[in-house]
């Protein structure tokens, strides 16, 4: 106290105090958001959430439900499943006013504020939250609201669990502590980690430069498990190599049961899986092509990303030209990690390949539609071309993706005299836009991205992505002693071509072929 007397301690006093208060200040316009998520009418597919938040801010609220959520390019329309909503503040209730399809007013309360609703979830599948008397399954964006523009705001779940579950798997952080409690820096993060309850099989992890990899789910079946976590790693090990960094503490392979959908996040990928299926080497092979296509997605497209990919609008579609690379190169990856995980050989790889040119080339859409249209309009035609009306007008990104992916490959590794190749696109793209500017690429960058590798101008080549022109397969494919070999399906009667190695390959040839094989 004494030395409070001196004028020159008054104004560090002062200035301390300032500091707290504006400390504490911060912290009450920075208030956390905290769920409760209970099921007591599992039965009847609904989930039960209660929502707290506390503000001294005499602000009127406005709650907001995400309308897709990313990594699904399709409107979901999450908030037709909120029901029963209600809010207090304190123990009094407050009035709700419904705004418009996804949004909802509360006016200024002095207290704290609790929001409690149920959230019907009878749809099984892997975009949307599913509840039954066995497990639970929660994409966050259809059970959490966020404040209008307010997604930076902390969150923290709590799970209350029925008496007879006992596991949950998310890439959300657990609270130290606490039990089935996690946390979120903000609602970005949380959009991106949704979370599977019950009573899950975890099969043995592995790690890959000190960082742990889980696989965990639901109803795995009867299957070869060691074979299978020893293969995922592989895929898991060729995937890092190519990149060479691993930006995660931790990845979660989450199986949410038997079903179809994948959807890959920063830190794990949840996605419908039967190991009762993988009785046949097609099977197996289909499955790893599948795992490795959703992991690999953790780099191209969740941090290798077009521009448009983040930050989201939860509000609308998120339109971009640049699909085909997000995914259908994601197609062209999960080949090629399988194989240079030594799990497919030459002839595996080649005859995947040849599924995606034939179905492609067997679609009159290929003569309408180009790959950017194609990725453009994913949110009102589908991932796979229009269904109904037109259909014989458009393509999918799937299709065509991999195989300019394939084309685009054997360019650079020709230009490059076979020093370059795709991987180090990947590479650029995830050191200059991912590590350093922190944003995504445009359609003209990842040219440039492209051409820089290659060392000249790969114009030629992305004709095939802005345009409907047909591909001159034979021309690329001969930069690795390769040739497409036309002939007739006899069931079908329609045409079907084949992938063969041409005679005499010269040198450049057999080197590109034996290195893209990962032979050499």
């Amino acid at each position: 106290i004494a030395l409070m007397a001196s004028p020159k301690y008054n104004c560090l006093f002062l200035f301390l105090m300032g500091f707290y208060a504006l400390h504490v200040s911060a912290q009450n316009q920075n208030p956390s958001i905290q769920y409760v998520v209970s099921v007591p009418k599992s039965a009847a597919h609904y989930f039960h959430v209660e929502l707290s938040y506390e503000t001294t801010s005499n602000e009127t609220l406005l709650l907001k439900l995400p309308k897709w959520m990313p990594g699904y390019y399709q409107l979901m329309n999450y908030a037709d499943n909120i029901e029963k909503l209600s809010a207090y503040a304190g123990n009094t209730p407050v009035p709700v006013q419904k705004l418009n399809d996804n949004t909802w007013q509360i006016p200024a309360v002095k207290k704290k504020l609790r929001v409690s609703y149920d959230v019907k979830a009878d749809r099984n599948f892997v975009a949307n939250s599913y509840i039954d008397t066995t497990h639970g399954y929660i994409i966050c964006g259809s059970l959490f609201f966020y404040i209008n523009k307010r997604l930076d705001l902390p969150v923290s779940i709590k799970i209350n669990l029925p008496p007879s579950w006992h596991t949950i798997a998310t890439g959300l952080e657990a609270i130290a502590g606490k039990i089935n409690e996690f946390k979120a820096p903000d609602f970005d993060i949380l959009y991106d980690c949704p979370i599977l309850m019950g009573n899950l099989e975890e099969l043995s992890s592995f790690s890959i430069k000190g960082i742990n990899h889980r696989f965990i789910g639901y109803k795995l079946g009867n299957f070869d498990k060691p074979r299978f976590i020893s293969s995922l790693q592989k895929i898991v090990e060729s995937a890092t190599n190519i990149i060479g960094d691993i930006p995660y503490k931790q990845y979660t392979f989450i199986a949410i049961g038997p079903g179809r959908g994948g959807i890959e996040h920063l830190n794990n990928t949840t996605f419908g899986f039967d190991g009762n299926e993988l009785k046949s080497a097609e099977a197996i092979n289909r499955m790893m092509n599948f795992l490795a296509h959703e992991y690999f997605h953790h780099y191209n497209v969740k941090r290798i990303r077009p521009f448009e990919l983040g930050p989201f609008d939860y509000d609308r579609e998120n339109r971009t030209n640049l699909l085909w690379v997000s995914e259908g190169l994601s197609v062209y990856y999960e080949y090629m990690l399988v194989k240079r995980a030594g799990i497919a050989d030459d002839k595996t790889l080649l005859s995947d390949f040849e599924n995606n040119l034939n179905s492609f080339e067997n679609s009159p859409g290929r003569l309408y539609q180009s790959l950017t249209q194609s990725s453009y309009e994913t949110w009102s035609e589908g991932p796979f071309g229009k269904s109904s009306k037109d259909a014989d007008k458009s393509i999918s990104y799937y299709e065509k993706g991999p195989l300019v992916g394939l084309i685009l490959d054997f360019a650079i590794r020709h230009e490059s005299a076979n020093n370059k190749s795709l991987d180090d696109v990947m590479r650029l793209l995830y050191r200059n836009y991912y590590q350093q500017l922190h944003r995504g690429f445009t359609d003209a960058e990842f040219q440039n991205a492209c051409e820089e590798i290659a060392g000249t101008s790969l114009q030629d080549v992305f004709e095939y992505v802005y345009t409907a022109k047909e591909i001159d397969y034979n021309h690329y494919l001969g930069y690795a002693g390769l040739s497409v070999h036309e002939e007739k399906d006899t069931t079908t009667g329609k045409p079907r071509w084949r992938l063969i190695k041409t005679d005499h390959p010269d040198s450049l040839q057999q080197s590109v072929y034996q290195s893209w094989m990962g032979n050499n």
